[in-house]
């Protein structure tokens, strides 16, 4: 049965297509928020098709997972896929794929697990720095003050999840920049950057050698940012907004010469100085559609000989 294979060659094709056509667009820098959800339908049209071929190819190789597979399934359908009755590479690939769902959960588990972790820490130094006083209860949102020479900013999650910024951070920013520097910080947060963040890093630390994966945690680290520039720049200006990053991150030699970890900050700077033209909202809907549309093609054709045998 070449249905298994299909997919699996149908996912190559889409994880090597997809990243260059995103790559050679000119409208994810414009449309950051879209171009999240692009990336997403991507990844989810693999792993789609994955999962997809290591049931189909565990249902050829053992009756018994057939039997599960098709159990409510006509008999026309169990006949077009004729379960159980492939050679021994149905298994290989259906252990292989398993496989690989495994390590991809276990990978998740650790990212999700370390970030966690890191933010027990994060959080108990912070009730060291910057403890609670008699009586003080802490909430969602509250905003900590901590003493520091280094200006810097940034959103804690967690039970409660804190905004945090530093007295250097409150001695340089200037009127609206630390609102927008907070609201840059809680656009992070409502719209959980950090669970694409984990999930992008886990499936890159997964599978390195496959490029789809990489490119997508490469995407997610620079588009989220771009959406909360975004989000900060509609409340407080654009210009408030990159002079805000300026302030944050000057000292850290990020406008220098020499390439350093934060070498996109200048290019965030000037993307908020010279604002690209949004796409229409009829463009940027067709976008959202078509993408949704991605993994859907997988299942149509895991699908296919089934339909057929009804007709």
């Amino acid at each position: 049965m070449m249905l298994p294979a299909a997919l699996l060659l149908l996912g190559a094709l889409i994880a090597v297509v997809a990243p260059r056509l995103l790559a050679r667009a000119d409208w994810p820098d414009r449309e950051p928020v879209v171009a999240l959800w692009v990336w997403q339908c991507v990844v989810a049209a693999v792993l789609v098709c994955c999962a997809l071929s290591m049931t189909l190819s565990a249902a050829a190789a053992w009756h018994a997972v057939g039997g599960h597979v098709f159990a409510t399934a006509p008999s026309p359908v169990v006949e077009a896929y004729a379960p159980g009755t492939a050679g021994p590479w149905a298994a290989a690939t259906a252990v292989a794929l398993a496989v690989g769902g495994l390590w991809s959960a276990a990978m998740l588990v650790r990212e999700i697990g370390g970030a966690r972790a890191r933010g027990r820490r994060r959080r108990a130094d912070l009730l060291v720095r910057a403890p609670l006083l008699p009586g003080e209860v802490a909430v969602s949102g509250r905003l900590v003050v901590l003493e520091s020479e280094q200006p810097d900013a940034w959103w804690q999650p967690g039970t409660p999840p804190q905004l945090v910024v530093t007295t250097a951070a409150l001695r340089r920013l200037k009127g609206r920049q630390l609102d927008a520097v907070l609201a840059h910080e809680q656009g992070h947060a409502r719209a959980r950057h950090d669970w694409l963040l984990n999930c992008s890093s886990a499936l890159a630390g997964g599978f390195p050698q496959v490029p789809v994966f990489a490119a997508f945690r490469d995407e997610m680290h620079r588009l989220v940012e771009l959406a909360a520039d975004d989000t900060a720049s509609r409340r407080f200006g654009r210009l408030t907004t990159a002079l805000a990053l300026v302030e944050l991150n000057e000292h850290r030699g990020v406008f220098g010469p020499c390439p350093t970890p934060l070498a996109h900050v200048p290019a965030r700077v000037h993307r908020l100085l010279t604002p690209p033209d949004r796409l229409p909202a009829a463009r940027r809907l067709r976008l959202t559609a078509t993408a949704a549309l991605v993994p859907v093609v997988p299942v149509l054709v895991a699908f296919a000989p089934g339909l057929r045998a009804l007709g």
